[in-house]
Protein backbone atom coordinates (compact mmCIF):
# COMPACT_ATOMS: atom_id res chain seq x y z
CA UNK A 1 0.00 0.00 0.00
CA UNK A 2 1.35 3.34 -1.16
CA UNK A 3 -0.48 5.70 1.29
CA UNK A 4 -0.52 6.21 4.56
CA UNK A 5 -4.19 7.24 5.14
CA UNK A 6 -7.38 5.27 4.91
CA UNK A 7 -8.18 5.30 0.92
CA UNK A 8 -12.00 6.51 2.59
CA UNK A 9 -10.78 9.38 3.28
CA UNK A 10 -8.73 9.79 0.95
CA UNK A 11 -11.72 9.47 -1.73
CA UNK A 12 -13.30 12.73 -0.05
CA UNK A 13 -12.59 16.46 -1.15
CA UNK A 14 -13.63 17.94 2.30
CA UNK A 15 -10.98 15.88 4.00
CA UNK A 16 -8.82 16.24 1.76
CA UNK A 17 -9.39 20.07 1.12
CA UNK A 18 -9.10 20.36 5.06
CA UNK A 19 -5.90 18.17 6.09
CA UNK A 20 -4.07 20.37 2.33
CA UNK A 21 -5.10 23.85 4.36
CA UNK A 22 -3.70 22.52 7.56
CA UNK A 23 -0.66 21.82 5.22
CA UNK A 24 -0.71 25.36 3.75
CA UNK A 25 -1.82 27.23 7.19
CA UNK A 26 1.53 25.86 8.93
CA UNK A 27 3.68 27.45 6.15
CA UNK A 28 1.54 30.46 6.21
CA UNK A 29 1.49 31.33 10.41
CA UNK A 30 5.29 30.34 10.33
CA UNK A 31 5.66 33.41 7.97
CA UNK A 32 3.05 35.55 10.05
CA UNK A 33 4.63 34.79 13.48
CA UNK A 34 7.87 36.32 12.90
CA UNK A 35 5.65 39.31 12.60
CA UNK A 36 3.53 38.64 15.76
CA UNK A 37 0.80 38.68 14.11
CA UNK A 38 -1.56 35.56 13.59
CA UNK A 39 -3.85 34.41 10.45
CA UNK A 40 -6.68 36.75 11.38
CA UNK A 41 -4.69 39.77 11.23
CA UNK A 42 -3.17 39.00 7.79
CA UNK A 43 -6.91 38.88 7.12
CA UNK A 44 -7.46 42.49 7.89
CA UNK A 45 -4.75 43.52 6.70
CA UNK A 46 -5.30 42.05 3.35
CA UNK A 47 -8.68 43.02 3.26
CA UNK A 48 -7.88 46.69 3.97
CA UNK A 49 -5.16 46.20 1.57
CA UNK A 50 -7.74 44.79 -1.48
CA UNK A 51 -11.14 46.90 -0.58
CA UNK A 52 -9.63 50.41 0.93
CA UNK A 53 -11.02 51.55 4.00
CA UNK A 54 -14.17 49.47 4.79
CA UNK A 55 -17.04 49.80 8.24
CA UNK A 56 -16.25 47.12 10.49
CA UNK A 57 -19.11 45.69 10.30
CA UNK A 58 -18.27 44.90 6.05
CA UNK A 59 -15.01 44.27 6.65
CA UNK A 60 -15.76 41.47 9.23
CA UNK A 61 -18.65 39.87 7.02
CA UNK A 62 -16.10 40.21 3.94
CA UNK A 63 -13.49 38.19 5.84
CA UNK A 64 -16.33 36.01 7.35
CA UNK A 65 -15.01 36.95 10.57
CA UNK A 66 -17.60 36.76 14.17
CA UNK A 67 -17.68 41.08 14.38
CA UNK A 68 -16.87 40.44 18.04
CA UNK A 69 -13.85 38.43 17.06
CA UNK A 70 -12.70 41.44 14.94
CA UNK A 71 -12.81 44.14 17.53
CA UNK A 72 -10.16 41.88 18.64
CA UNK A 73 -7.81 41.51 16.19
CA UNK A 74 -8.31 45.49 15.42
CA UNK A 75 -7.18 46.29 18.79
CA UNK A 76 -4.27 44.34 18.31
CA UNK A 77 -3.42 45.95 14.87
CA UNK A 78 -4.48 49.46 16.24
CA UNK A 79 -1.88 49.00 19.01
CA UNK A 80 0.82 48.39 16.47
CA UNK A 81 -0.28 51.27 14.45
CA UNK A 82 -1.33 49.25 11.56
CA UNK A 83 -4.42 50.36 11.25
CA UNK A 84 -6.84 53.18 12.24
CA UNK A 85 -10.46 53.76 13.22
CA UNK A 86 -12.22 56.90 12.64
CA UNK A 87 -16.27 57.29 12.36
CA UNK A 88 -18.06 56.46 9.37
CA UNK A 89 -18.42 59.32 7.03
CA UNK A 90 -22.08 57.51 5.90
CA UNK A 91 -22.82 56.36 9.22
CA UNK A 92 -21.91 58.21 12.19
CA UNK A 93 -22.85 55.61 14.88
CA UNK A 94 -20.03 53.16 13.03
CA UNK A 95 -16.29 52.89 12.91
CA UNK A 96 -14.07 52.45 9.54
CA UNK A 97 -11.11 51.18 9.42
CA UNK A 98 -8.04 51.51 7.34
CA UNK A 99 -4.85 50.89 6.21
CA UNK A 100 -2.13 53.79 8.58
CA UNK A 101 1.28 53.75 5.97
CA UNK A 102 2.44 51.66 8.52
CA UNK A 103 0.33 49.03 7.95
CA UNK A 104 0.34 49.48 4.08
CA UNK A 105 3.60 48.66 3.81
CA UNK A 106 3.77 45.93 6.57
CA UNK A 107 0.85 44.30 3.78
CA UNK A 108 2.87 44.52 0.68
CA UNK A 109 5.41 42.73 2.54
CA UNK A 110 3.26 40.01 4.52
CA UNK A 111 1.32 39.28 0.53
CA UNK A 112 4.51 38.01 -1.10
CA UNK A 113 5.70 36.14 2.21
CA UNK A 114 1.99 34.59 1.87
CA UNK A 115 2.87 33.99 -1.91
CA UNK A 116 5.75 32.68 -1.27
CA UNK A 117 4.53 30.24 1.71
CA UNK A 118 2.09 28.77 -0.75
CA UNK A 119 4.90 28.05 -3.11
CA UNK A 120 6.25 26.14 -0.84
CA UNK A 121 3.59 23.54 0.56
CA UNK A 122 1.86 23.69 -3.10
CA UNK A 123 5.92 22.58 -4.90
CA UNK A 124 4.68 19.17 -5.68
CA UNK A 125 2.47 20.83 -8.34
CA UNK A 126 3.04 22.24 -11.60
CA UNK A 127 2.07 26.05 -11.98
CA UNK A 128 -1.08 25.07 -14.04
CA UNK A 129 -2.37 23.16 -11.64
CA UNK A 130 -1.96 25.43 -8.72
CA UNK A 131 -4.27 27.83 -10.83
CA UNK A 132 -6.53 25.12 -11.73
CA UNK A 133 -6.74 24.49 -8.18
CA UNK A 134 -7.27 28.00 -7.07
CA UNK A 135 -9.61 28.32 -9.68
CA UNK A 136 -11.84 25.14 -8.33
CA UNK A 137 -11.09 25.90 -4.73
CA UNK A 138 -12.40 29.74 -5.58
CA UNK A 139 -15.65 28.26 -7.40
CA UNK A 140 -16.86 26.47 -4.39
CA UNK A 141 -15.98 29.31 -1.82
CA UNK A 142 -17.93 31.46 -4.18
CA UNK A 143 -20.89 29.35 -4.58
CA UNK A 144 -21.23 28.96 -0.91
CA UNK A 145 -21.20 32.79 -0.54
CA UNK A 146 -23.92 32.87 -2.84
CA UNK A 147 -26.32 30.09 -1.38
CA UNK A 148 -25.60 32.12 1.88
CA UNK A 149 -26.78 35.36 0.36
CA UNK A 150 -23.46 36.67 0.65
CA UNK A 151 -23.47 38.76 -2.67
CA UNK A 152 -25.03 38.76 -5.85
CA UNK A 153 -25.02 37.20 -8.61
Amino acid sequence: MDELRPPTLLALPSYLAGHVARIGHRELVSALEEHGLRLPHFAVLAGLSDFGPLAQHALADRLGLNRSHLVGYLDELVRQDLVGRERDPDDRRRQRVALTETGKALARKLKDEAKRSQDVFLAELSEKERETLVSLLRRVVVADDRARGGWPD
